[in-house]
């Protein structure tokens, strides 16, 4: 088994890129099956779950070459209407190519996404949205078959909370069809931007992307498109937390500051140095850091809940009470027990996370619950004295690219062991 061997009390210094988004490279990827064409996208992350996503193009009969972080796509023949259980469990984001199958191949028969399992994320309000759009669903076996007999057309749809993933779907779906789409409370994210950017260079006609209504003008194809995927601001955040709480000074190259500024907020106020110059952000952290009090996670541009599980281990290195409430997933916490075995003393109540005072970390075992946890965990060990090792991280592999090398590149005791 794979897993990584931390020595804690290194200071990080020097610089880092910041990889393209995950959260961008999945929905344009699902979005390259509208193109009968081909599609290159650069700044595509090697991650298992983009892995995943070109085997489900695969499957449904793309051609898909990758040169480093280029992806190829050509939809020209795709004809495929099926994707595997195996597959559609890889990852929650494997429900992106249902408005795409049935808008290119009028059928789609899928199961359940899958992804971490941080409680309930029910698809009700992808599938309420598309069949506003035309699609019929029906399910057999623990199988989805989805339909659209009299096409996709255009609708006004509200959701009822702004989720990222029906915001994209519906995107997706309504790009080629009949007649115009509203979509009212949509998600703001920065990738639903990135999505629409993708999909207007390939002719499509889409505008308010990144605000709360989206109207989708439908056309009747797509062409060929080159497109570069935007930073991470996740893993940017990431190691932004890396810094912190190692008393560290980091430069962040293409780290998207302008859609970052919650985050950035939160190391500002607890004492660290932030400056933006240049498509890059710089962070100084010093050996002390303030009380935050407390930080809510909330949709964008709020504190994002993907980085609510990084800037927990940064409250143990600070004077003073501070709490994080989680308020979109119920089960994000999971990983806290084991951050817990490093000596922090994490007390949760409800939906917070309470840390009430600076705290002296240990090396430990840990296992990775999640992909934002198990960053969190390596996040926490880099503070901590002795050595920790960290199994299960193929959680990291799908958000995070050569993490370990990235973070022993700039002075961290990081390598990969096997158990």
């Amino acid at each position: 088994m794979r897993g990584y061997s931390i020595c804690g009390g290194n200071k990080l210094q020097g610089s880092l890129r910041i990889q393209g988004a995950k959260n961008s490279a999945l929905p344009i990827l699902a979005a390259t099956l509208l193109i009968k064409d081909k599609s290159i996208i650069h700044n595509c992350p090697q991650l298992s779950d983009v892995d995943a996503a070109i085997k489900i193009l695969i499957t449904l009969g793309c051609v898909c070459v990758r040169d480093e972080h280029t992806v190829i796509v050509d939809a020209t023949d795709a004809a495929n209407f099926e994707v595997s259980r195996a597959l559609m469990h890889k990852m929650r984001s494997s429900i992106m190519f249902l408005g795409a199958m049935v808008s290119r191949m009028g059928k789609a028969v899928i199961s359940n996404p899958g992804g971490c399992e941080l409680g309930p994320r029910p698809i009700d309000m992808h599938l309420s949205a598309l069949n506003r759009l035309g699609i019929k669903v029906s399910e057999q076996d623990d199988l989805l078959i989805c339909t659209a007999p009299n096409g996709i057309r255009g609708a006004d749809i509200t959701l009822r909370f702004p989720s990222v993933g029906a915001t994209e779907n519906v995107i997706i779906t309504a790009a080629v069809s009949k007649g115009t789409t509203v979509l009212r409370n949509a998600a703001k994210e920065p990738e639903i931007s990135d999505l629409a950017d993708f999909l207007n260079r390939a002719g499509a006609k889409i505008s308010g992307a990144g605000s709360d209504t989206v109207t989708i003008e439908g056309v009747s194809r797509l062409c060929t498109v080159e497109h570069e995927v935007i930073s991470d601001r996740i893993v940017a955040a990431t190691y932004l937390s890396a810094a912190a709480v190692t008393g560290g000074c980091l430069e962040l190259k293409g780290c998207p500051a302008y859609n970052m500024t919650s985050v950035l907020k939160f190391f500002s106020d607890i004492g660290c140095s932030i400056k933006a110059k240049n498509n890059s952000v710089f962070i100084r952290c010093g050996e002390r850091l303030k009380s935050s009090t407390k930080t809510v996670t909330d949709v964008y541009p709020g504190f994002p809940t993907d980085a609510g599980p990084l800037i927990l281990p940064v409250f143990t290195v600070i004077d003073g009470q501070n709490s994080l409430e989680e308020t979109i997933f119920e089960n994000r916490f999971r990983y806290v027990p084991e951050l817990n075995k490093l000596g922090a003393e994490i007390i949760m109540k409800n939906q917070t996370a309470y840390c009430l005072k600076r705290q002296r970390l240990h090396g430990a075992d840990l296992s990775c619950t999640d992909l934002r946890g198990g960053a969190a965990l390596i996040i926490a060990s880099l503070a901590a004295e002795g050595v920790s090792r960290v199994s299960e991280i193929h959680h990291i592999e799908r958000g995070y690219y050569r993490l370990a090398q990235s973070l022993s590149g700039v002075g961290a005791d990081l390598k990969e062991i096997e158990f």
